[in-house]
Order: C-alpha cells, then structure tokens, then sequence
C-alpha cells in the first residue's frame, strides 16, 4: 500500500459525552487526491472502531504503508503522537506524517514532541500530502526541501519549507474519497455522515478564530454546479438525505448561495441540509429559496450578549444583527442553532450573564455554549501567550469545556466561569416553555441525565463510551475491530 491515513481516537470530553461519530472528511479528501495521483490507500478511523494506539499500529504493520499520516486537532495532538510513536516502533520504514490545524501553527514545536514523527504537513494538504507519498515512493527524501507547506526532521535537524500557495480553484480536487469509510457503522450518527465543504477562506478576523489563517482570508468557492454534483452523489450513491455545509461563511456571497439554491430545485434533487452563516450576511429572500431547496436548520455564532465583548472579539456585529438573523430564520420556518462564547479575556461575570439572557431572549430552537479557548492561530492566542496569561499548554485540556486562561490576572475564577458555563446550559435548557415547545426535547433530556448520572452509578462506573453500539457490516471494518 502507498498511503494508510489514520483518524485517531478522541477522547475529549466533548466527544465522549456527545458519543457521537462522523466519518473523518479531511482524511477523504486527501484520499481522494491521492487516489486521482493513482496511489493506492487505505482510511482507519479509529474513533469510530476504538481500538487504540497500539492495536492500530500493530494493523499498519500488517497494511505495510509506505505513508503513515494522522489528522490532529490541539485537543488531540498528544493522543496523534501516541499513535505515531507506536506505529515507527512497529514499522520504522513507514514515513510518518501528521497534519491538520495544531500542526500548521506549531509546525516545529511538534515535531520537537517527537523523533518517531518525519514530516509535518501546514495548511492545505490535499496536494502537499500527494507530494510527500510520490516523493517517498522514488526514495527521494532528499527531495523534500522541495515540497512547500511542509516541516520535518533531516539528520538531526528540523527544517521547515516555505508555504504551499491556496489552491485557486476548488471545482478541480476530487470529491472525498467516501467509499473508504463504512458509513453503516456509524450507527446513530450516519444520518450526520453527509459533510460537505463548498467554499473555504474566511474575509473576517474575529479574535478567537483561525480559519483566516488556515484556508486564508480570501473567500474561494466552488461552483454551484459542482457542489450539487456532489449533493447528487451523497443522496444516489450513499443513501445520504441529510446533509452538513461545513463552510465557515456559506452565504458570504448571497448570489453563489441562491444559485446552489437554484440548482438544487432545477435538478429535483430530495435532499435536507443544515448551514451556517454570520447574522449580518442573510436575508429574507435568501432563506426562503434555501428553506424550499431543502434547509431545515441555520447555526449562526452570535457568540456573546455584550456589544462591548462583541466589539473586543473583533466579530463585527451587533445585538441588533442577532435579533434580525433569527427572526428572519423563524418567519421563513427553518430551525435556529445559535452559538455563545464566555469566558471571553476582559469579559466580566455581569457580561456573561447578559449573554445567556439574549440567548435565551432571541428563543433559538438549541443553543450551544463554551468556555473562550485561545487555540494556537488565534489572534488571542497569541496576545494572551505575550502577556503569560495562558494558565497551560497541556493541550488536552484545549477542549472549550475547560479554562485554560489565568483567569485571576482578569478578577474573577476558573470556577467561576465554569459555573457560568453550567448555568448557561441550565438555564436555558432547563425552562418549562422549552419542552412547551419542543416536547421531544424532554426525552432526549432525560436520556442524557440517564446516561451520564444514573446508570453509570446502578454499574458501579460505566467506562467511557459503554452506550455507544456500532453495528459494523464491513467485513474489512470488521478486522479492523479485532
């Protein structure tokens, strides 16, 4: 095989209390690119099969790969590393490679983590990684201070090249390489195994976020021809009728999102998707054509109550913007997801509060909170990194459950504001109007306290993940398993 890429176990908290699983489509792009190179590869998502670092690295060692390559995120940057260490013990020979977005901020500090990890990929990897595995192939690792966007180790020493131009046009990479992934096994969750992206690149410069800086901050798209081609594949050949846009700013551009609109309508295609968008970036005539074309939910990150807190995020919107968004949202009859952000640096205990009130205020159909993380890239990160306010870089914790900031240089707690996280859920999912409104909400209610508080005590301490039920039909997915 030339390239195994590997999806490591997640173990945060998120993960394992939510339970939930979708397939890795970062990993399927990169397979896809690999496979229109002509390359041979091979996808293992073990946070689906749960089978750990040594057990994957032992299968790689049957697999013999050329390539080795892991995704990671800052929450599981030190998990990915586990499986890297193991893997190089197993088969020294494999090149092992690790990308995703800790690696394209702390190129060098990761491979500082490791002597078992050779390359780093930074940024898009689509062509990068391509590059890498044909380069390996020909024994040409001399030839890797020709390839941009990458890091790694050369005779003792860590080099780092210059990066890999964006690429310009979208409509020109494959579609995810999804028949690599067993969609059936995904269980409860395979009715959210129908991500896209369309477009990437982000034109703000909200302070807590780095996608700016990951996929640049010009806006690039694909067609909307192409991206409901892909559509077309997800509901015909995978059965898929619910679909996630992944985009940062979907709707950035009003008229590329009608014409997706349009063209989903001229095709007949049946589908139901959720996207997300800025407050400030929709309209009414907008979201009615999405709502017919198949929209049923909008996410919009209002991420604080405070206009204050607003203006030191830099997000560039207002309290009056929110209130317009979901309304808009509502009348054209489409669900609301809204999203908050406290804890943010400078943010007082009152502006917290004021933030749970307005999400409670605005009446979203859900509402999500977290604790402000300064992940590596973020404008924040770095501020907060000069003045020593970051309380530590044990990246596990880097999970938006947990503060990871010196709190006390502000005058208030980390316990404080993980009551304010608390509370925020509480208050708001905890209302009698609520459930007035969404009563099928009270059983998924009760089924979490059930879960999380009740049987794990009847059990004497359920282990992690016990609830979840993977029903594996692939008989390859199947020894992956054992």
């Amino acid at each position: 095989m030339d390239v195994l890429l590997i999806n490591p176990k997640d173990e945060t908290e998120v993960s394992t209390k939510l339970g939930l699983k979708v397939p890795p489509l970062n990993l399927m792009y990169l397979a896809g690119a690999l496979e229109k190179a002509s390359m041979s590869v091979k996808i293992i998502d073990d946070d689906l099969m749960q089978m750990g670092h040594e057990k994957v690295a032992k299968l790689v060692s049957k697999l013999n790969p050329s390539v080795s390559a892991i995704t990671a995120t800052t929450a599981t940057i030190k998990t990915a590393l586990r499986y890297v260490e193991e893997i190089e013990r197993q088969i020294p020979y494999t090149l092992t490679v690790m990308g995703g977005p800790h690696t394209t901020f702390l190129p060098v500090e990761t491979l500082k983590c490791s002597n078992y990890l050779d390359v780093v990929v930074i940024g898009e990897g689509e062509e990068t990684i391509v590059d890498i595995a044909q380069k390996y192939e020909k024994n040409e690792k001399n030839g890797f201070s020709e390839i941009k966007g990458i890091a790694y180790h050369d005779n003792g020493t860590i080099k780092k090249n210059p990066p890999r131009p964006l690429i310009k046009n979208l409509d020109n990479l494959p579609f995810p390489a999804r028949h690599l992934i067993p969609f059936e096994s995904y269980g409860v969750s395979r009715d959210q195994s129908g991500g896209m992206i369309t477009s990437r690149g982000c034109v703000f410069t909200c302070g807590y976020c780095s996608s700016s800086l990951i996929m640049g901050k010009k806006f690039r798209a694909r067609s909307p021809e192409n991206v409901v081609d892909e559509i077309a594949e997800l509901v015909d050949k995978y059965r898929l009728r619910d679909i996630i846009f992944l985009d940062d700013t979907f709707m950035l551009n009003k008229r590329r999102a009608m014409a997706i609109s349009n063209e989903i309508k001229s095709r007949g295609v049946d589908v139901a998707f959720v996207a997300s968008s800025r407050v400030d970036t929709v309209d009414k005539e907008l979201l009615s054509s999405l709502k017919t074309s198949g929209m049923y939910t909008l996410y919009y990150g209002v991420e604080s109550g405070s206009q204050r807190v607003l203006d030191l995020m830099g997000k560039g919107i207002t309290l009056k913007n929110a209130q317009e968004a979901v309304k808009i949202a509502k009348d054209v009859g489409i669900d609301v997801i809204t999203s908050f952000i406290l804890g943010y640096p400078g943010e007082t205990p009152e502006e917290m509060d004021q933030t749970i009130d307005f999400s409670i205020k605005l009446d979203p159909d859900y509402s999500q909170y977290s604790i402000l993380t300064p992940f590596p890239g973020t404008p924040v990160y770095y501020k907060l990194k000069a003045k020593k306010f970051l309380d530590t870089v044990n990246w596990d914790k880097y999970n938006v459950l947990n503060p990871v900031i010196n709190y006390e240089k502000f005058g208030i707690s980390k316990n404080l504001v993980k009551r304010k996280l608390a509370k925020a859920y509480l208050k708001f999912y905890l209302r009698p109007k609520y459930y007035i409104k969404r009563p099928e909400m009270l059983k998924v209610l009760i089924g979490t306290l059930f879960r999380t508080f009740i049987l794990p005590k009847l059990l004497g301490g359920a282990p992690k993940g016990w609830y979840r039920n993977f029903e594996v039909q692939d008989s390859e997915v199947q020894d992956y398993r054992n």
